[in-house]
């Protein structure tokens, strides 16, 4: 890996932007994360397997705050997701998480959805809608086999494996049933000649989808959107908890709280006397 790594690093940058759509100052980040990374991580390759021990790096930037360290820490795993996913056995060592304190997500509009949903084909019609009506992880998205969905409910092998049944709108039943008369499918939702699609693939679609719009979308900000739409409409956050496969409600309360941001701005907006944008 030692000897290859700028290839690989080349062709992760150039992935983020054909299948993530990310910015030129992203990638550039993720770049200048991995040459100053690199220059630290201790490599060693055994019998064909490579063991990238981050330690030296956590100690270089150790001094930096949390929310910084575990960027940094963030982008050197996707880098290594990466080169996994290209065949390489590849393990990390020193990779304890790192607690920051959460922001709010950013839920897109239900109106933008619609809009977008009125430029897809059915496949991708589909691949919205199971982020939106579902609140899926885009990593579910993409290991949810036909055997999983049976009438009204689909079943999820979430985090730790752990399982949970989600109910479908029939509007987004009746999308299913057309798709699965419409494609010829092995195992997966989502295939392409007969082999599941990767998370990437779906992050890539989305990205797509949402640029005929003029807006950079991700599958999770879909997934808040879900959340944020039950809570908002009265559904208990016990049962959106238990839906979104959340270990602890605590996760969950951060909808609740983008919800009240949210009203705060509706109502400095609207009433008179309330601080307007210029």
């Amino acid at each position: 890996m030692k000897k290859s790594i700028d290839k690989y690093k080349k062709d992760f940058l150039t992935s983020l932007e054909e299948h993530r759509g990310y910015s030129d100052l992203t990638i550039k980040t993720y770049a200048d994360v991995l040459n100053e990374a690199f220059g630290h991580i201790e490599i060693v390759e055994e019998n064909g397997h490579t063991v990238v021990n981050l330690m030296p790096y956590r100690i270089f930037i150790a001094g930096l705050n949390a929310k910084t360290i575990s960027k940094k820490l963030s982008a050197v795993r996707s880098f290594v997701a990466f080169v996994q996913e290209q065949g390489l056995h590849v393990t990390l060592q020193a990779d304890e998480s790192i607690k920051v304190a959460k922001t709010l997500p950013k839920p897109i509009s239900h109106e933008h959805i619609v809009e977008a949903l009125q430029k897809c084909d059915l496949k991708e019609k589909l691949l919205v809608s199971m982020l939106y009506t579902v609140g899926l992880r885009i990593s579910e998205l993409a290991l949810l086999e036909l055997e999983n969905i049976s009438g009204e409910w689909i079943r999820v092998i979430g985090k730790g494996n752990k399982q949970r049944d989600i109910p479908l709108l029939k509007s987004t039943r009746r999308l299913i049933d057309e798709y699965l008369s419409t494609f010829v499918l092995k195992k997966f939702l989502f295939e392409k000649n007969g082999e599941r699609l990767s998370e990437n693939s779906l992050r890539y679609m989305i990205t797509k989808i949402f640029k005929r719009v003029a807006l950079k979308v991700t599958p999770h900000q879909l997934r808040h959107s879900y959340a944020s739409s039950l809570l908002n409409g009265g559904a208990p956050i016990v049962d959106v908890s238990e839906l979104l496969g959340h270990a602890s409600m605590a996760t969950t309360q951060i909808y609740t709280k983008l919800g009240s941001a949210l009203k705060q701005q509706n109502y400095n907006k609207a009433h008179p006397l309330g601080e307007r944008e210029c």
